[in-house]
């Protein structure tokens, strides 16, 4: 939908591939328009993918800032404001390289004498907050130039795609509801080989989550179960930063040993926040801050994984209780909340190595994983 179409009410598959193309103009340093509930509206271009032109179009609209989460504004010792996003005008001195600089904390060792800042005390408009959570969503760092507008008022050579707010806040949990199977297949594992997986995707054609089902298990029975998020550095190329590979290879040797369970596979890449935002945070880990400091320095949650395509996935394909194996009560708890009953924690650790001891440790100490 483009701001010369009409207005469609949002909900369903509609605003979910609304959602979905508002991500990829994100991702193509293209603005989008974004309609609150409360009629207000704003342009937002994504602060990581801002070059000059863009950014300067924008930046014409007037009353542009630079929208950041409060974490992120913390690590530039912006004042709080009592709000989860901080919003810090565009002055004249801001131009789009100062704004991807200051979206990006991987330059702030390198550029440490920047600000003070001055930011805004009122609340952010809904546009404001839905254009950094649009940033998350496209897997860029969660930083926005905003610009409020009337929507109608734009002029027609904008041509900008249209999303609500609402639409966006909504998009994980919508995504999530309308996860289906799209196909499946027989493929023996070298850790088990009696293994099928399936392929669930979102209405809108969006991010794909895998489930491999290891043997036929008992549906009336707790199944051993395991969320893995996917995690390209450990699973795939050997990384020894973490004990993701491990804990894969090691799930579906014991679902294998015992002759069933399922292994959920989810497109979660560095707790949700994506593989190129993980890298970024290895550098700031590399700085030495933890992987928690690190996550927050960059503008995130220290764990942006939601639970509902796990519980979904598990709901198709017939199964209401398991045994988790997991060192994370997170996800016992979240799991939980969503109506799977978890009937026993299943300990998963394994040895460190000289690489990973402080990340363990971190999980162990900050995080709340048990070992």
């Amino acid at each position: 939908m483009t701001t010369s179409e009409q207005k469609t009410p949002g909900g369903g598959a509609r605003a979910l591939i609304a959602v979905e193309r508002a991500i990829a103009e994100y991702r193509r340093g293209r603005p989008v328009l974004l309609r609150g509930p409360d009629g207000t509206a704003a342009v937002a271009l994504a602060a990581e993918m801002a070059m000059p032109q863009m950014f300067d179009r924008v930046k014409t609209l007037g009353h542009a800032v630079l929208a950041l989460t409060d974490a992120r504004a913390r690590a530039l010792n912006i004042r709080p404001s009592g709000h989860d996003t901080i919003l810090v005008p565009l002055t004249a001195w801001l131009d789009s390289a100062a704004a991807r600089s200051l979206a990006d904390a991987t330059t702030d060792l390198s550029e440490p004498l920047r600000g003070p800042f001055d930011r805004e005390k009122r609340p952010p408009s809904a546009p404001e907050r839905g254009a950094v959570a649009l940033a998350k969503l496209a897997r860029l760092l969660p930083a926005a130039v905003v610009a409020p507008v009337a929507a109608d008022a734009l002029p027609a050579d904008w041509d900008l795609l249209a999303a609500e707010v609402t639409d966006v806040m909504a998009y994980e949990t919508s995504a999530a509801e309308a996860l289906t199977p799209v196909t499946s297949a027989k493929v023996p594992l070298a850790d088990a080989e009696d293994a099928r997986i399936f392929a669930f995707r979102p209405a809108d054609g969006g991010i794909e989550h895998l489930a491999i089902l290891v043997g036929d298990p008992d549906r009336s029975r707790p199944v051993l179960t395991r969320l893995h998020s996917e995690c390209f550095t450990g699973d795939l190329i050997g990384s020894l930063k973490c004990d993701c590979g491990e804990q894969l290879r090691g799930a579906l040797k014991q679902m294998g040993e015992a002759g069933s369970g399922v292994l959920l596979y989810l497109a979660q890449e560095g707790r949700g926040i994506g593989l190129m935002n993980k890298l970024r945070a290895y550098r700031l880990q590399a700085d030495g801050f933890d992987t928690v400091d690190a996550n927050l320095r960059l503008g995130f949650d220290a764990d942006e994984r939601v639970f509902l395509p796990a519980a979904q996935m598990l709901r198709q394909l017939g199964f209401s209780k398991v045994r988790l194996l997991t060192n994370n009560p997170d996800k016992v708890a979240g799991l939980e909340a969503l109506g799977v009953e978890v009937t026993e924690r299943v300990a998963h650790s394994f040895p460190s190595n000289t690489h990973n001891e402080f990340y363990l440790a971190t999980k162990k100490s900050r995080s709340g994983h048990l070992f």
